[in-house]
Parts: C-alpha cells; structure tokens; sequence
C-alpha cells in the first residue's frame, strides 16, 4: 500500500503551475486546474490537498524555475521531487502537449515510481555552481569580443603582428599602435578594446570569488583532493562538485560516467550490434572540464612540483589514486595513439577513464551532509 493518500503532478511555467492528482487508492488521475506560479498560490494549494490528514507527495520537471518551488514544499513539509525531463517515459505515437496533459502525465508516473529525481543542491552549493556558470558565460562574451575584434580589423586590412599568438601582452601593445584615418572608426577600434579588457577583469574577479566560495563550501575537502589529479586545477574541481555534488550517489564508477555522457552510444537489435559515439546525455559542463583535462595526460606521467604541492594536501590514498591514475591515462593516450585513433577520440576515452578516478576519490574521501530528493 502507498504511504502518499495524493500524488500532485505539477506543470510549472513562469506565470502559471497546471496541477493534476492521482489518488494514492489507484483511481485515474484527474486535472485539479492551474494556479498562479506564487508561494502564497503555492501555499494554499498544499493546504487545501492537505485536508483531512492526507498526505502528499509532490512533483515537478527541473526547468528555468529552479529549486525555490522544491524548497518551499519541503519547508512546509511536503516530499518533493525535480525529476529529470530526459528521463520521463514519454509514448511514441503521442502527438498532442497540453499543461494538463503534462500534469497528468507527471502525476500518474510518481504514483508509479517511473520518475528520476535529480540531485539538489544546497543554497551555498548552489551559488558556487551560478558563479561557475557566470564564468563560462562571461567567457563565451570575452571570446565574441576578441572575434568581433579580428574581424573589424581583417576588414580595414589591419596586419603587421608577428608575435606567435594573439591576445598576449605583446599582441595588446601592438594593438596601441593601430590607427584609423577616420576618427569614428577608431572609436569603434578603441570600445573593442576596452570590451575585451572589461571581460579580462569581470573573469578575474569570478575566478576570485569563485575560489572564496569554494573555500567556505562544505565539499572544499573533496574540490583541494580533486586538484591532486593532473588537469583539474581549482576552477575545474569547482566545476565539477558544484554540478555533480554528492559524488557518493552514484553506486559505481560506470554510472557517473554515464551521468556525464562519456559512455558509447548503441542501438543494438537482435544479431546486430551497434555502438556510436559518446552519448552527450547528463551535465555538458562537467563533461567539457573532463574532456579539457584529458588533453594533458598526452605528455609523460610525471609528478611535476605543482601537483606535488596539491596533492601534499591530501590523504594518502588520495595520492595513490591521482598517481595511478597519471600512470594508466598517459599509457592508455599512448596506445590510442599507436592504434591510429583520432586525438580527440582519444581525449574522449580518457575524459571517460578520468571520471572513474574522480569517483574513486569521492569515494576514499567523507561525503559532507547534503540535500538529496528521495
């Protein structure tokens, strides 16, 4: 018998939420009707299901809204969960999307137990996690303002440069040199500059607080054993608990690395087998960080001093594993190498490889407390 007496689909947009129950007594689920997407709309809907001593248990499709509708529920005492949309059984002949339909749908698959909840994040989780996210975005800006740049220059056919790469202190004093016959356009030179400058300092300034914040977190233990790995600097051990969090949820290695997409795909059908290439399911950002990070173990295993400095400040088996893991990632790019593999396949392997190592060092390290979904 189900312990829940109302199972609550909710479809939730930015204005409206589409509420549909089904009775924990196993009768179709009805379409209760739409609410204003406020906490006090919110709060009067759990208390008038609530009547009579039932108890509820709520869901929702994790989306632009965030986690402050979860979070509400369960300070009113509510279960609750964010399921993953990917993961929700959809049937192939259904053509028709409606609020109700979803909420409907939402609500007799809780009822059934077919809905994946996603890992919630803390409130100090989750500022790291916008903060790391601000950052790849003010990166995406930095790298359209330096491409806007070029391209203003390659069209006025500006040249001369002779420095092995740009956006250097060298390149930047050659770009003091440059002048426009008409005044206008070198303003319009002169505000490229300053653009790029401007996101130069907003990306160090991120990098700042990131760190801080980092620090002050409760997975700061986990993020300094993670910088033991060649390729993970802090940034990128940021990255990486601030979008996966609780590293003991997963049960086995395979299943982070799935988490991640770095597993083959495959559509396979009695006598015929056939495999693709990585899924790219699950967290991109976390995948991109692994993926950057493999490309260093192209180069000897080695303990260089700045690795020696990260990993003094960890366990021993922490150091173990990041050293085994150096071993067998540069010996494995290598073999890739001999058997003809293209770099980035190779890259790719390894990125998958580095995500067995990273959960083995969740696992060798204590988990702090966290919010998890049931």
């Amino acid at each position: 018998m189900n312990k829940f007496s109302k199972f609550v689909g909710l479809d939730v947009h930015k204005a409206t939420i589409a509420v549909s129950i089904a009775d924990g007594s196993g009768s179709e689920a009805r379409f209760f009707g739409e609410i204003e997407n406020t906490p006090a709309a919110i709060a009067k809907l759990v208390t008038q299901l609530a009547k009579g001593g039932a108890t509820l248990s709520l869901c929702y499709e994790a989306g632009c809204c965030g986690y402050v509708i979860y979070r509400q529920l369960t300070k009113l005492g509510h279960l609750c969960q964010v399921v993953a949309p990917s993961l929700i059984p959809k049937k192939a002949g259904d053509r028709v999307k409606t609020d109700r339909r979803d909420s409907l749908m939402l609500a007799r698959l809780l009822r059934a137990g077919e809905l994946t909840g996603i890992w919630i994040p803390d409130g100090l989780q989750e500022a790291l996690r916008d903060l790391t996210r601000a950052r790849e975005d003010m990166k995406g800006l930095q790298r359209q303002s330096k491409q806007q740049l070029l391209g203003f220059l390659l069209r006025h056919g500006v040249s001369g440069f002779t420095g092995k790469s740009n956006w250097t202190q060298a390149h930047f004093r050659w770009l003091e040199t440059v002048k426009f016959d008409q005044p206008a356009q070198q303003i319009v030179f002169q505000e490229y500059i300053d653009t790029i400058h401007a996101g130069i300092k907003r990306v160090a300034g991120l990098d700042q607080h990131i760190e801080r914040t980092a620090q002050a977190s409760a997975v700061w233990p986990i993020i300094e054993a993670l910088m033991a790995l060649r390729g993970i600097s802090m940034l990128a051990a940021a990255i990486i608990m601030a979008e996966i969090g609780d590293l003991s949820r997963f049960a086995t290695a395979p299943q982070l690395m799935g988490f991640l997409g770095l597993v083959p795909s495959e559509s396979s059908s009695g006598p015929n087998t056939r495999r693709a290439g990585i899924t790219k399911t699950g967290n991109s950002h976390v995948r991109r960080v692994l993926v950057e990070a493999a490309w260093t173990y192209r180069h000897p295993a080695r303990k260089t001093a700045t690795l020696q400095r990260r990993a003094e400040k960890t366990p021993e088996a922490v150091q173990e594993i990041a050293w085994k893991a150096q071993q067998r990632l540069c010996a494995r790019y290598w073999a890739f190498d001999a058997r003809g593999k293209l770099k980035v396949q190779a890259c790719t392997a390894i990125a998958r490889e580095l995500a067995g190592f990273i959960w083995a060092i969740g696992k060798a390290m204590p988990q702090p407390g966290s919010s998890v979904t049931p």
